[in-house]
């Protein structure tokens, strides 16, 4: 057989078919540096990037970092104080408004996912109209693309505040992605070099896995303090070097172009106009607490401070990956939040944020008068039993339904709803107990963080 292949094979470098140098081919080319990135910016909505902006203008034009944006929707779900446009076309001007917001800061690589614009304040709800698996297979197909050392993104938590369920989505894709973009069994298609580079058609897609080195996050609480410590915070009154003009400037100039979305973008235009900067800064500072710009630090793979630059301890080398540990339930609970609540309390573990999703109490805020359900998980690690539930309630709120005995199977569980009806006027947080007992004692309690707000955005 040996001889036969070794004859098959003279007759083919005879023929010219098989080139002489077929053992020393060169490898195929590197990725294109062209859209190579030190950080990529992962968020729900056109003017999302505006939060971070003022510590983006610091990153660009004094660290000459360059930034990529992805952006989870094209917006096209909100209001339009600018035009009579609404629905997808209003998602098709949000995209040139960001677009242009974007080059005012310089930057040029700026992606849109197919999502839709789903306003509520529900993760699992955007997760589910955002088609969760194909937005996260482009999120790690743009990571490994653009490469970059640092992710930044929405904190992925239920907070008091504006909390848009596709700002929570967006961090969640996020998150996922900085831990899958480098594993090779994860999407492998899009690391599988092509067939054949030189010709079309190709169904593979040639990109490389990628490890970012650090994941930080920001969030729209309305009361950032929590997070003073657990990453560094940069003022958008410093002036830069670059520029000689505090960073707030090239914060408007950005802003100024998402006038569709009202007062924000109203004030930045008419603050470059004037020249007055003074309502600007009170509205950025109404809106956050603060007009500075806080992070989060979720992850890092890095050493150095939690407090720390953003760019403290990151290398020119690529991280190595790092398996994610096994994110299990642990052990079972007799009464727990389900919903988001629950949601990010599995992922949380499953993705090492354990840090960061512990920085605030679990809790709820709600526009006054309204009705709630508020999801629980009842599990039982005995035999079949019975059990009573009951809730404490703040002053003010009520409740419509869902305290009562439940019979729970042997090892099993159930998921129950409180409908509760909050305050009739905004008031300050306070804690809701919801406790489970059996006959004799009280054997679960779990506390949430009420308040009524003023009007929700949402």
């Amino acid at each position: 057989m040996r001889h036969h292949l070794q004859a098959w094979a003279r007759l083919l470098l005879a023929a010219g078919a098989l080139p002489l140098h077929l053992a020393a081919q060169s490898p195929g080319p590197p990725p294109d540096p062209r859209y190579k990135v030190d950080i990529l910016l992962i968020v729900a909505h056109p003017d999302d990037e505006s939060v971070v902006s003022g510590y983006l203008a610091r990153a660009i034009l004094d660290q000459h970092k360059r930034v990529g944006v992805i952006y989870g929707t094209r917006g096209d779900g909100g209001g339009n104080e600018a035009g009579p446009e609404q629905a997808a076309a209003l998602g098709a001007v949000r995209e040139i408004e960001a677009r242009k917001a974007n080059a005012a800061l310089g930057i040029d690589l700026v992606w849109f996912l197919d999502g839709k614009d789903t306003p509520s304040q529900d993760v699992l709800q955007s997760l589910e109209t955002w088609h969760h698996g194909a937005s996260l297979e482009q999120t790690v197909r743009l990571v490994r693309l653009t490469r970059p050392a640092i992710i930044m993104t929405w904190l992925p938590q239920f907070v008091i505040g504006e909390n848009h369920g596709d700002h929570q989505a967006a961090g969640v894709l996020a998150t996922e992605a900085f831990d899958l973009a480098a594993n090779p069994t994860a999407y492998p298609s899009q690391v599988t070099p092509a067939r054949n580079r030189t010709s079309i058609a190709n169904l593979t897609e040639g990109l490389t896995v990628w490890q970012p080195q650090k994941l930080y996050f920001f969030s729209d609480r309305d009361d950032w303090t929590p997070f003073r410590t657990a990453g560094p915070r940069y003022s958008v009154t410093d002036v830069s070097p670059a520029t000689g003009a505090p960073y707030y400037r090239t914060q408007a100039a950005s802003l100024a172009n998402h006038l569709t979305q009202g007062e924000g973008g109203r004030l930045a235009a008419q603050a470059i106009k004037t020249g007055d900067y003074t309502a600007y800064l009170k509205a950025q500072e109404a809106f956050a607490g603060t007009a500075d710009v806080q992070l989060i630090l979720g992850k890092a793979l890095s050493d150095g401070p939690e407090t720390g630059d953003v760019f403290q301890g990151v290398t020119e080398r690529p991280a190595a990956w790092r398996p994610l540990a096994a994110g299990g339930e642990g052990p079972a609970p007799t009464l727990s939040l389900g919903g988001p609540w629950g949601f990010y309390r599995a992922f949380a573990r499953a993705h090492g944020i354990e840090r960061a999703g512990g920085l605030i109490p679990e809790e709820l805020g709600v526009n006054p008068a309204v009705t709630v359900r508020l999801p629980l998980v009842v599990r039982n690690a005995g035999g079949e039993a019975t059990f009573r539930l009951s809730v404490a309630l703040p002053a003010g709120w009520t409740e419509q339904s869902g305290s009562g005995s439940y019979v729970v199977a042997a090892q099993g569980s159930i998921d129950l709803q409180l409908r509760l009806t909050a305050p009739a006027s905004a008031g300050p947080a306070a804690d809701l107990v919801v406790s489970l007992a059996d006959r004799s004692r009280t054997i679960g309690t779990v506390r949430l963080k009420v308040r009524a707000l003023g009007t929700m955005p949402l």
